[in-house]
Parts: structure tokens; C-alpha cells; sequence
């Protein structure tokens, strides 16, 4: 479980294909902290630590065919710039909301306004789904919590605050 409140950003500096598996090395001075079997937030995604490389502040998580499918993970490249979160601990303070890290569905940006220094995203996702938002209701977006500010079917908006904006991949 996480609270969906982005720790820290980490870059991909390494993508594997096994099969239908892939490895994603993911460099951050995070990577101190961890260990092996330890669980990670990555844009909301729960990914298990497999490796930790200590020295070079790097780990290694493992994708199977299941989460690439229901994720946007096979986009990533090189250099992508990820969200993380570490997984919440018993009687620590929840500031986001629950998020179990298993993604429900996609959605894309269909747009993206700025208005006095905070921004407004419009996001659409599947119109063969069942709407999944209400106004004033809490939602995970790249592993965020925020709160959905529009709701309309197969759509919904969210507002960005600076400090979200900067410290997360929305600035990307």
C-alpha cells in the first residue's frame, strides 16, 4: 500500500527484455535505502526491488507480461524520468490517500492548461469502461494523489499545484 505522495523522481537508465519480461534499472540516491523484495511505487505501479546496486545508487524491478498490459510501462525509455514511492509503514501519517499500486486502466492527456501558476489536466480513458471518477474524489495519476476537480464520462480533470508540478513528472 502507498499514499500515493511521490518521494522522490528516479531516471531509467537501463531496459531489459526476458522473454516477455522486462527489467528496468532505475537510478536515484533512493536506492540506498533498499533492498531486495522490497516493494516500490513507480507511476503508481507496484514493482518489486530484485537488485540493488548500492554504489551506483540503482535497483533493478521486474515487469511480467500482466502489468505491461495493464500499464503504460512498455513507453518507457531510457532516461524516462519515474515517480517513486516507497511502500507506506503502519501508524506513519497518510497525507495522499490509499493506493494499492494495482492499476485499474490507462488514460491519456488530452490537455493540459496553466492558469496562475497551477495547471489543469484533462485526462480520457476507454470509453468501453464504466465512468471510474466522481468530482471531488481521490485518484492516482503516474502514482500522485490528487483530487479529480471535473468528472464527465470516459474524462476527468485534475489540478496541479507548483510543488506537485515540480517535484513529480508532470513538469514532463
Amino acid at each position: 500500500m502507498f499514499t500515493g505522495i511521490v518521494e522522490t523522481m528516479g531516471k531509467i537508465v537501463s531496459i531489459e527484455r526476458d522473454q516477455s519480461n522486462i527489467h528496468f534499472t532505475v537510478e536515484t540516491p533512493l536506492a540506498k535505502e533498499l533492498q531486495v523484495d522490497q516493494s516500490m511505487a513507480h507511476d503508481g505501479v507496484c514493482l518489486t526491488v530484485v537488485k540493488v546496486d548500492k554504489e551506483k545508487n540503482q535497483y533493478v524491478v521486474t515487469a511480467i507480461q500482466e502489468t505491461l498490459d495493464k500499464t503504460c510501462l512498455q513507453e518507457w525509455n531510457v532516461g524516462y524520468e519515474v515517480n517513486l514511492e516507497r511502500s507506506m509503514s503502519m501508524g506513519e501519517r497518510l497525507d495522499g490517500h490509499i493506493v494499492q499500486g494495482h492499476v485499474d486502466q490507462t488514460a491519456t492527456c488530452i490537455g493540459v492548461e496553466e492558469t496562475d501558476g497551477s495547471w489543469k489536466y484533462t485526462f480520457e480513458y476507454d470509453k468501453s469502461k464504466n465512468n471510474i471518477t466522481v468530482e471531488k474524489g481521490s485518484i492516482s495519476v503516474n502514482g500522485t494523489s490528487l483530487t479529480v476537480v471535473d468528472s464527465k464520462p470516459n474524462q476527468f480533470s485534475v489540478a496541479i499545484i507548483p510543488y506537485t508540478y515540480e517535484f513529480t513528472n508532470f513538469h514532463n
